[in-house]
C-alpha cells in the first residue's frame, strides 16, 4: 500500500509539471511559428521596426500569444535581412514558494543560437 501511494504521488506531481508546463510550450512553439513565417516574407527589408512589431502583434493576437509582446521583440538589421529574435521567460508557481522557470529563444535566423544570459 505504501509503495502505491508513492508511486501515486509521483505520478500527480508529473501530471501537475505536466498541466503547467504544455501551455508554455504551445505558446513557445506558435510563437516560433509566426518569427519564421515572419523571416519568409518578401518584403521584409523594406518594413520598419514599428512595421515589424505591428505585424507581430496582428500574428500574436491571431495564434493567442499572450506572453511575448510586440516591445520584447530584438530586431537586428546589421546583416542585410532583419533578424527578428525574441528572448523571453515563462514563470509560473508550483506551490508554496516553488516557482517553475523556462527560458525560451525564438528567430527569424533558424541557425541563430539562443542568447546567452549571464
Amino acid at each position: 500500500m505504501i509503495g502505491f501511494l508513492f508511486v501515486a504521488a509521483v505520478l500527480v506531481a508529473i501530471a501537475m509539471l505536466a498541466m503547467k508546463l504544455v501551455p508554455a510550450y504551445i505558446e513557445y512553439f506558435s510563437v516560433k511559428k509566426i518569427l519564421a513565417t515572419m523571416g519568409q516574407e518578401p518584403d521584409l527589408r523594406s518594413k520598419s521596426n514599428g512595421e515589424l512589431r505591428s505585424d507581430f502583434a496582428k500574428r500574436a493576437n491571431t495564434g493567442y500569444v499572450t506572453v511575448v509582446k510586440p516591445e520584447h521583440l530584438t530586431i537586428d538589421r546589421s546583416g542585410g535581412t532583419p533578424v527578428i529574435s525574441a528572448d523571453y521567460e515563462f514563470r509560473t508557481k508550483l506551490f508554496g514558494n516553488v516557482s517553475l522557470v523556462v527560458d525560451f529563444s525564438a528567430s527569424t535566423d533558424p541557425s541563430a543560437a539562443p542568447a546567452q544570459i549571464e
